[in-house]
């Protein structure tokens, strides 16, 4: 069996990509197929590294029924590119960073919304500004669903 590698990268790891984290990890395991994907996070700026996720994803979570434990903020590495299968970014300048990072990769390196056209959205909005942690919540869900889907580990 294939085993996936997935890594979510928002600019400060601590609202969008950690939840997005979580969430995958959760979808996964719902599916039985948690053996078959292992899921991380990272920032692009590095500004909150070894810190804890924001409390408005830790409350999120919760109230999804995901325990928002074991997370610590980390910066993308330059061996990201070689470790993972995926790397997906929230928005445009995400991309563009890691774009530079790695240089483009479109079937590895793209957007959460890529895999959600149907949702309307370009980008994942970030709630640091926003406030909107259930907006978030509701483009990861959809986004780790279609990922599962697009990865076979899930129906269609």
């Amino acid at each position: 069996m294939p085993q996936y590698h997935v890594l979510f990268v928002c600019l400060g790891n601590i609202c969008r990509s950690p939840m997005a984290e979580f969430v995958l990890r959760q979808r996964a395991a719902e599916a039985g197929v948690a053996h078959r994907i292992s899921v991380g996070s990272a920032g692009t700026s590095g500004w909150h590294d070894g810190e804890n996720m924001h409390a408005g994803t830790q409350k999120m979570l919760t109230e999804q029924g995901i325990p928002p434990v074991g997370f610590t903020s980390s910066k993308v590495k330059g061996s990201d590119i070689d470790h993972y299968d995926f790397i997906i970014a929230m928005d445009d300048d995400n991309l563009a960073n890691l774009e530079r990072l790695f240089g483009k990769h479109p079937d590895k390196l793209f957007k959460l919304t890529d895999l959600i056209p149907e949702s309307g959205y370009a980008h994942v909005p970030d709630p640091w500004y926003t406030g909107d942690f259930a907006e978030t919540f509701r483009l990861v869900d959809a986004g780790s669903r279609a990922l599962l889907k697009k990865l076979g580990l899930a129906e269609a």
